[in-house]
């Protein structure tokens, strides 16, 4: 979804840990700009060299987070402020807030969750899909979520109803591609059609919307997002040519390649140094 244009920081209303809307939030407890707060279940009670050690892991995954954000706009999968980007650490889902340009980010800008979606970190408000990324982990093993906006997969999502296997590299990512009934940004509604559209798969299109990839690490996700984006714009460009439509893969044709995929990059047994047992 794209969210507010408006950057909540320069409202100050949350940085007292209250909601600009009025309601309830946990006051951080002082201790740096990342607001550990009381209740915060990365620290708990393991003592202060353990909650050092996981204010660390949140700062480097939070780092991550934002240069794959900045990526996404860079590679024109996103516009603005659209799109949002979450990474898993232990129960803790960080991600990136409501309506702050991502090359405004800054580690005191650091929105944490749980699963259940109590903010536990930072002043500014999550994404407004959080809804989705939580949805993914609570049904998951994914340790990463990235959403966008992207330009032919959006397009794609209006057309179809599962992208036409244009491409083997569709068994990267599980299967035929689905496409998620349309439903209003930031619901459950949404968030359970996209769990559907998932159902044994690592990446959907989001009808009206845009894509949904997930993955083990945020490199991962993001190199989902990017392939299925690819995937769409070739179906697309493939069908505009007056007169001739494209050749698809068969689903046995697919099979074999998924199969062939999933051993893909590993060192196949004649290669085997014998020295390494």
């Amino acid at each position: 979804m794209a969210e507010q244009r408006r950057d909540p920081r320069d409202d100050r209303s949350g940085r007292d840990g209250t909601r600009g809307d009025g309601g309830d939030r946990t006051a951080p407890t002082p201790g740096g700009p990342t607001g550990v707060h009381a209740t915060d279940p990365v620290a708990g009670d393991l003592g202060v060299r353990h909650a050092e050690d996981a204010g660390e892991r949140l700062a480097a995954a939070w780092d991550e987070l934002v240069a794959t954000a900045r990526r996404t706009v860079a590679d024109g999968l996103v516009v603005g402020t659209s799109g949002n980007v979450s990474v898993r650490v232990g129960d803790t889902v960080l991600v990136t807030p409501s309506g702050v340009p991502y090359d405004r980010l800054t580690p005191a800008d650091l929105v944490a969750v749980a699963l259940d979606g109590r903010r536990v970190r930072g002043a500014l408000p999550p994404t407004s899909e959080l809804p989705m990324h939580l949805a993914v982990y609570r049904t998951t093993d994914a340790r990463a979520v990235v959403h966008t906006h992207a330009v032919h997969a959006t397009a794609v999502s209006t057309l179809v109803h599962d992208l036409p296997l244009i491409h083997y590299m569709s068994g990267a990512l599980g299967g035929p591609v689905r496409v998620a009934p349309y439903a209003t940004y930031g619901t459950e509604e949404l968030a359970e059609n996209m769990l559907r559209a998932l159902a044994g798969r690592s990446a959907c299109l989001l009808r009206n919307h845009g894509t949904v990839a997930h993955g083990a690490t945020l490199d991962q996700a993001y190199d989902r997002t990017a392939q299925l984006e690819w995937m769409c714009r070739v179906w697309l460009t493939a069908s505009s040519v007056p007169g001739l439509a494209p050749s698809l893969l068969t689903p046995a044709q697919l099979a074999e390649a998924t199969r062939r995929l999933a051993d893909y990059g590993r060192p196949r047994e004649e290669d085997r140094d014998p020295r390494q047992g």
